[in-house]
């Protein structure tokens, strides 16, 4: 024993702690006796001087027996551990490991709660194996749930699940509910009436969304997050009414969305909704044109397409000027450049962007005949550019394609073509037959000129060699392409698949159900496809450039970058 103790006076004065768990859990079921022999046992752990069981069940007015009986029933709970007996010698354990062991259950306390129980079970046509009607017995022992309030969690069980009724939703249930601290027939009956509301409207989300199940208990989560969120019920339904298909994740993905945004009513919700969709439809369709694959369009949509729409552009603008930069090969970030340019020159009208694509359209036809005149020239807006200014400059495609003749052995022929013809428009020199003669090619030729001359002058060669191989395979193919769109079957197929990937890509992400449906439609089209080449005599490969060389596709150059051996001087 310790040389130093606590006085009596300073033991008065102390505390004796009891852990919550022994309040919720296990006071309610048992009586006024045994919670005053549990407490008191609990203040004697404390105190250094001899108390035995005799003197405590006098000073509490229980009989030796009787107390001994009850730290029994604390045994098995798990709460004490008896040592002895006679004399009566106990071991307190911690509440919180306590795991309950099994305890005979009184048939007499629970005799009406069985008569009600099983009219319920009658009314569902069901019939409990005594194991788990023995699991429910023991779920009242082990909780401080009324019997009522457990008979009223039942009772919502038969009604929602029918013949299909098991002892395991309505454990489920009632467990929920305790944890929710729900004990009495008044708490749970307002907690099921609010989760009959809930049912309602979940059960109409699922009718907007084409879910054919009833709700399950995970569903009421995503009702709980919504609103949460501070959206409106209604909200949620002209998220799912847009949907028109798809999953509770699809449409929680939508309205957290939509509370991102700011739209937390109805009418906040549909005016967003209709926004969304028109931006949607701007930045599938421009990708189309681009030639770009988007699956999630809300960031093009962001950054893109509601700035492109706030400046006045509609949605044939915009297809039209997508189409201008899939042949520049452009994508998003520089079609924004070009409509950036555009708007900063007030060309923002239908009218005024058609003729300004056509005007484009013009000056790469004659980039590409420029092309095929002097060797390779890439098409970028700076090409374009300069061929506007050369027009600017009053010179007519004659003279512009005199001047990429003249410039075939440079090694940069656009900057000789605009040093040309920046000299012949200061001499006012306008018809080839008003050039000079000492600009001719032949003098040219006999010009001095260096290594460094010659060495370019010779990869310009050997570029327009590889241009020349390649546009003949671009236009067989093109010549291909051309006689198959005349075919209405191979057209009609062609539309659906290039329609279908982006209906695939927005399935994907929008309306996983329907991704099945639409990848079936593809595979119908692809065939039809099929079909009408073989009609046509045509095959997948005549729709696309046969070059020369397999090795380096007629470019000169194999893929680690080193010179291709196919190159033949002319």
């Amino acid at each position: 024993m310790s040389f130093s103790t606590f006085s009596k006076d300073f033991t008065a004065n102390m505390y004796t702690s009891v852990e919550n768990q022994f309040i919720t859990k296990y006071l309610p079921q048992a009586d006024g006796d045994c919670v005053r022999a549990y407490l008191y046992g609990l203040y004697l752990c404390q105190c250094a001087e001899e108390f035995d069981a005799e003197h405590a069940a006098k000073l509490l007015g229980i009989p030796l027996k009787r107390l001994v009986d009850i730290f029994v029933f604390w045994e098995e709970c798990d709460l004490v551990r008896v040592l002895s007996r006679n004399p009566l010698f106990v071991e307190y354990l911690p509440v919180n490991a306590a795991i309950g062991k099994p305890k005979s259950i009184r048939p007499e306390k629970y005799a009406e709660f069985n008569r009600e129980f099983y009219k319920l079970l009658q009314r569902a046509k069901k019939d409990f194996k005594p194991y788990e009607m023995q699991r429910i017995l023991e779920f009242l022992e082990n909780n401080p749930m009324e019997q009522q309030a457990f008979l009223l969690v039942a009772e919502y069980c038969v009604k929602k699940d029918g013949e299909k009724l098991t002892a395991n939703h309505i454990l489920n249930k009632a467990n929920k509910l305790c944890k929710e601290r729900k004990y009495t027939y008044e708490q749970v009956e307002q907690d099921l009436a609010d989760f009959n509301a809930h049912e309602k409207e979940m059960s109409k989300i699922f009718v907007l969304l084409g879910i054919y199940r009833k709700p399950q208990e995970g569903d009421y989560e995503y009702l709980d997050k919504w609103k949460a969120l501070g959206l409106h019920i209604n909200a949620v339904y002209a998220c799912a009414e847009s949907l028109k298909k798809g999953s509770l994740s699809t449409l929680d993905i939508l309205a957290t969305e939509l509370a991102e945004s700011g739209a937390h009513t109805e009418s906040e919700a549909r005016e967003y909704l209709k926004r969304r969709e028109e931006l949607a439809s701007v930045v599938f369709k421009v990708a189309r044109k681009l030639g770009v694959k988007v699956q999630n369009p809300r960031a093009y949509s962001e950054e893109y397409a509601e700035k492109w729409l706030e400046r006045g552009y509609d949605e044939d603008s915009l297809q039209l000027i997508g189409t201008l930069c899939m042949k520049l090969g452009y994508g998003f970030p520089e079609m924004d450049h070009l409509l950036d340019g555009l708007y900063a020159d007030g060309i923002v009208d239908g009218a005024g962007v058609k003729n300004y694509c056509a005007a484009q359209d013009k000056q790469l036809r004659l980039i590409q005949r420029i092309q095929s005149v002097c060797g390779v020239v890439k098409k970028t807006q700076s090409a374009l550019d300069m061929v506007s200014a050369w027009q600017r400059w009053n010179f007519s495609e004659e003279m512009i394609l005199e001047a990429a003749r003249r410039s075939a052995n440079a090694s940069a022929p656009l900057p000789y073509m605009n040093k040309l013809l920046s000299e012949w428009k200061r001499l006012d020199v306008y018809t080839v037959s008003e050039i000079p003669e000492k600009n001719t090619s032949s003098n040219l030729s006999r010009e001095y000129r260096t290594e460094a001359a010659i060495a370019a002058d010779m990869r310009t060669s050997r570029e327009r060699y590889y241009a020349e191989l390649q546009q003949r395979a671009v236009s067989a193919a093109e010549k291909a392409r051309a006689k198959a769109e005349q075919d209405a079957a191979f057209k009609n197929a062609e539309s659906v698949l290039k329609k279908g990937e982006i209906e695939l890509a927005r399935a994907e992400i929008y309306a996983p159900d329907t991704v099945e449906k639409i990848q079936a439609k593809l595979s119908e089209a692809q065939k039809a496809r099929t079909e009408a080449l073989l009609r046509l005599q045509l095959s997948e490969d005549d729709l696309l450039p046969k070059y020369v060389c397999a090795k380096c596709s007629d470019t000169g150059f194999l893929p680690n970058g080193i010179m291709c051996d196919c190159y033949r001087e002319e």
